[in-house]
């Protein structure tokens, strides 16, 4: 009998990239029949998945009886906790990844696969104590390895997608293009193509009790800042720089409520790096797990081309 793997998120990429890549593995779509998740079922990415001969049920992680409802039957529930920059933002993530946990235990799960990030105030003994939307996952995380479940844990690095959005390069004056933060321009950002999750949580299905306990660091590999804009102005053939700005300038072009989250974050990645002092083989480890060859950001801009106008 089929194994149920229970897909939180089923509709965005990290859930969407876990389904893909259970379906396009002849083994790994024997062994599990997928659940998928989503707040909404009725959204055409919801359809979609029906259309793949997907199970798809509306879950809200802020609901006990509608995660027991989702978990019934479980024996793998790969989750994670939504970020929402506000004053709730710990509180409601570390309630969600309890829930969901605590739900997975009682109905019997066998296997919690969460998508977890390093903690920033842990890893830099304190020195940057605000960046709590990397610390609440290391707390969630840290509660389920109490747990009387197995577990194993995907970590992503800095999403290659974010380079269209927050991260985006800004024209300047002379027809040239920048991309400014509070971090040096040898900073180094491990980065993954977040839609390929499933490459590494395939890895872990395939084989659950080698990663019992473990977490797969994951990104393609680090880039410098200076590297990164490189990189971006051979693929969009425009001058793209690097430019290390004061806290209180770069400060002025994020919303008040990601200020010290964003900060923190990019100077404990410069001061500490990404995973901590052990950053570089951890995203080595985790990429050599990887199933399928990983996205370089070189490949992953000329498959997604970043239109700079």
């Amino acid at each position: 009998m089929n194994k149920l793997l229970v897909v939180f998120g089923a509709t965005g990429n990290q859930g969407g990239s876990v389904i893909n890549s259970v379906l396009d593995d002849a083994t790994l779509r024997q062994e599990y029949k997928i659940r998928a998740v989503t707040r909404d079922a009725s959204t055409a990415a919801a359809q979609h998945l029906l259309q793949k001969d997907i199970e798809v049920v509306t879950g809200n992680a802020d609901d006990t009886q509608s995660v027991e409802k989702a978990l019934q039957g479980a024996h793998t529930v790969y989750f994670l906790t939504a970020t929402i920059y506000d004053s709730m933002l710990q509180e409601r993530e570390i309630s969600q990844g309890r829930r969901i946990a605590d739900a997975a235990v009682a109905v019997g799960a066998k296997y919690l696969i969460f998508s977890t990030l390093p903690s920033i105030k842990e890893n830099s003994g304190g020195r940057y104590n605000k960046g709590g939307h990397f610390d609440c996952k290391t707390q969630v995380e840290k509660y389920i390895r109490t747990l009387p479940v197995k577990s194993a844990f995907f970590a992503p690095g800095s999403f290659m997608q974010n380079f269209a959005t927050n991260l985006r390069p800004n024209a300047t004056d002379d027809g040239t293009y920048v991309l400014a933060t509070v971090a040096s321009p040898a900073t180094k950002l491990p980065l993954i193509d977040i839609t390929e999750t499933g490459k590494y949580v395939s890895a872990i299905l395939a084989n659950p009790d080698a990663f019992q306990g473990k977490t797969l660091c994951a990104a393609t590999g680090l880039y410098t800042m200076e590297e990164i804009v490189g990189i971006i102005s051979r693929s969009t053939g425009k001058t793209v720089a690097y430019r290390q700005l004061p806290e209180d300038a770069f400060r002025k072009f994020l919303p008040p409520a990601m200020g010290d989250y964003i900060v923190h974050m990019l100077l404990y990645i410069q001061d500490f790096g990404y995973y901590g002092k052990n950053t570089e083989e951890l995203v080595a480890w985790a990429a050599s797990q990887a199933r399928g060859k990983l996205h370089s950001l070189e490949d992953y801009l000329a498959e997604n081309p970043l239109e700079l106008n």
